[in-house]
């Protein structure tokens, strides 16, 4: 009986260890618990595949190996998107718009403003050519004075002014001044001058000068002078003279506007003459020979049109004085005026 048990046992003990196996190897479908990395540290996963993928046609990169520089445009393979694949598209197919116009076509210098084409460029024409401001002339008339004046009950009209006509640094510049007594012309000055400009403010002036006198000769003159504004605004008149027999003359006339209002201010101005020998035909003496200091008070109704009233001073000195004695004229005397600026 003891050998029939054992032996019946030995089948059952058999499938008993086989069942055991398949439980312990085989997990249940749904109930896997996921693999702890922590717990087996002797895994190689270089060894580990996938199955379907193809792990040989992967490049790999080693971490430490370092990273080629990119050149400036280009982007970096490993991080960029696939680009997709333009093989397929025939470039040498696509072809710019050309050949010659149609016969319907619109004029295309129709509305170009004067610009022609020569050789595929536009270009201005002679008669539209760009000109730059200081390429252009402009012409200005200037009457710094024109005033009926009263003195020891006699009276006159006295003007002075200049016009110029030219560019930014080149111009002919026409000054003039005199008075005028009972319809005739009494003594005049006039310059006509070549204006340079040599800096901002300032211009040099080289031409010649004509002085009419009534009862008197006249006389001509080489003139070369500068006339400008100074710093604080001062307007100076500077020339030099020279004429035939050695005469020679020097003229200095300046000028100030202390505005009281916008358009109300006071103008004082002096004036002085030398000559360097005596004319006694026309009454000048050598050195200092006569000066003028003056006062007006303008009110600007306009920048081009400016009423005044003033005074002002007038003296002869040396020789000039002597002669002025002798035809019983006055060495000194204050001279009332009404008058107008304006300029266009």
């Amino acid at each position: 009986m003891l050998a029939l048990a054992s032996i019946g046992a030995a089948p059952l003990f058999a499938y008993a260890q086989t069942d055991h196996s398949h439980s312990t190897h085989t997990p249940l479908p749904n109930k896997a618990a996921p693999a702890d990395k922590s717990s087996m540290p002797g895994m190689d996963h270089s060894t580990m595949q996938m199955p379907g993928m193809d792990h040989g046609a992967m490049p790999m990169k080693s971490p430490s190996a370092p990273k080629a520089a990119m050149p400036l445009g280009k982007t970096d393979p490993d991080s960029a998107a696939p680009a997709h694949d333009m093989g397929a598209m025939d470039h040498s197919a696509m072809q710019m718009q050309g050949g010659s116009a149609p016969a319907d076509a619109r004029d295309p210098d129709a509305y170009s403003g004067g610009y022609t084409r020569n050789a595929g460029q536009y270009s201005l024409g002679a008669e539209h050519r760009l000109r730059m401001s200081d390429e252009h002339n402009f012409a200005s008339v200037s009457i710094d004075r024109l005033e009926y004046v009263k003195a020891r009950g006699d009276e006159w009209t006295a003007y002075e002014g200049q016009a110029w006509f030219g560019g930014t640094y080149n111009r002919a510049v026409l000054k003039a001044e005199g008075e005028v007594a009972q319809g005739k012309l009494q003594e005049s000055r006039t310059e006509l001058l070549w204006g340079h400009a040599v800096s901002t403010f300032w211009d040099t002036q080289l031409g010649v000068r004509f002085d009419h006198g009534q009862g008197t000769p006249n006389r001509e003159w080489l003139a070369l002078g500068v006339q400008g504004l100074t710093p604080y605004w001062f307007e100076v008149d500077a020339t030099a003279y020279v004429g035939p027999s050695g005469r020679t003359a020097l003229r200095l006339n300046a000028e100030y506007d202390l505005l009281l209002t916008q358009k109300l201010y006071l103008q004082p101005s002096v004036e002085a003459t030398f000559y360097g020998k005596n004319d006694k035909a026309r009454e000048i003496g050598r050195g200092l020979s006569d000066a003028k200091a003056g006062l007006r008070l303008k009110y600007e109704v306009t920048r081009q049109f400016v009423p005044y009233i003033g005074v002002e001073w007038s003296s002869k000195f040396g020789k000039t004085a002597d002669y002025a004695q002798e035809e019983d004229e006055s060495k000194h005397e204050t001279r009332f005026v009404v008058g107008i600026s304006f300029r266009f």
